[in-house]
């Protein structure tokens, strides 16, 4: 019988990771960029954590449950392939330059879905490393996201073989709270001192741009996709990226809703009632904690059942419950996602 339900988080170090999620994993304690909250990629598939249910993987349970988890319309166009990859970010440092392709593109190239996807600021700082490299003189953290003025494919080919990209990309300075919507094609990167909750389209495929010429564990230049890269870009001026919302308390905000998922926004502080009939929605939803806790009470064949939420968890609401009440402790801020 289903339930609403936790995962194993998929830690994933790198060599721009920090240990502001080493808290998700037992034994890695350090160099941790992401940490993968609910995947259907392949060989990251996602596996739960408890409850009856614990030790199988998200795709065995679509075969198993199919619509009731998924709903019937994200089922009929998915199948078992789970749409989304839900994801923590920790920048210690710098990530590189990169774009991710289109459906079109990727399924051409890859056999694979192509990347659109968000990112929510859960946390930021300062000066992360401390050291006196150029990169590290203007303070604050911020992101690297699209174009500054009109270019195109013979410019951005010079400035990348010149290493003055920068130059010509926009800079967006960031705080806790702030959005980003991220279409394919977009040129960006995350830069140190950024705690982000990502949420994309399920697809691990990145195409590294420029990446500060740095080496990656063996000593060795890390590999960029210059050519694969420049066929996907798209080179008009992209000056607005933020995503504005007037954010109330125990009201839910629309932050941003695609061809491939939608996100809510909700602060609360007094129980709140959801109803996915009325909102006519035919799909899974998955609740992000970014900050205190709360308890999802749902029913199972009229008997009441309650499961709690933590700060920083991720929990998947199959889509046979439409029902269910969202009951925080003191208050809870949650990311609210469905497709």
């Amino acid at each position: 019988m289903l339930y609403p339900l936790k995962f194993h988080p998929i830690i994933k170090q790198t060599i721009w990771g920090g240990v502001k999620l080493a808290y998700k994993s037992t034994d890695v304690k350090s160099s941790i960029g992401e940490s993968w909250e609910i995947s259907g990629v392949q060989d990251d598939i996602s596996v739960v954590s408890d409850g009856a249910l614990a030790g199988n993987s998200l795709e065995e349970l679509t075969e198993v449950y199919m619509g009731d988890l998924v709903g019937d319309a994200v089922y009929e166009k998915f199948g078992v392939e789970f749409p989304l990859l839900i994801k923590y970010i920790d920048a210690c440092d710098d990530l590189s330059i990169q774009v991710h392709p289109d459906d079109k593109t990727a399924k051409e190239r890859h056999n694979a879905f192509g990347k659109t996807e968000m990112w929510y600021v859960v946390d930021t700082e300062g000066d992360t490393k401390g050291d006196d490299t150029e990169r590290d003189t203007e303070k604050g953290a911020k992101i690297l996201m699209g174009f500054n003025k009109d270019t195109d494919k013979s410019e951005y080919l010079t400035r990348l073989h010149n290493n003055t990209l920068t130059d010509i990309l926009n800079v967006e300075k960031v705080q806790k709270g702030d959005c980003f919507f991220i279409p394919a094609g977009t040129v960006h990167a995350i830069c140190k001192g950024c705690l982000l909750a990502e949420i994309q389209q399920t697809s691990d495929i990145t195409y590294r741009i420029y990446d500060y010429d740095r080496k990656d564990k063996d000593g060795h230049p890390r590999e960029l996709h210059t050519e694969l890269a420049t066929d996907v870009i798209t080179f008009k001026k992209q000056s607005q990226h933020a995503i504005s919302s007037h954010r109330h308390k125990n009201e839910p905000q629309d932050l941003v809703a695609c061809n491939y998922f939608t996100t809510k926004y909700i602060h609360f502080d007094k129980e709140l009632e959801r109803d996915y009939i009325v909102m006519g929605i035919d799909s899974f939803v998955i609740y992000m904690c970014l900050d205190g806790d709360f308890v999802i009470a749902y029913d199972t064949r009229g008997t009441s059942k309650f499961v709690k939420i933590t700060k920083g968890e991720t929990v998947l609401l199959p889509a046979i419950f439409k029902q269910v009440s969202l009951i925080p402790k003191n208050a809870a801020t949650i990311l609210e996602v469905y497709v």
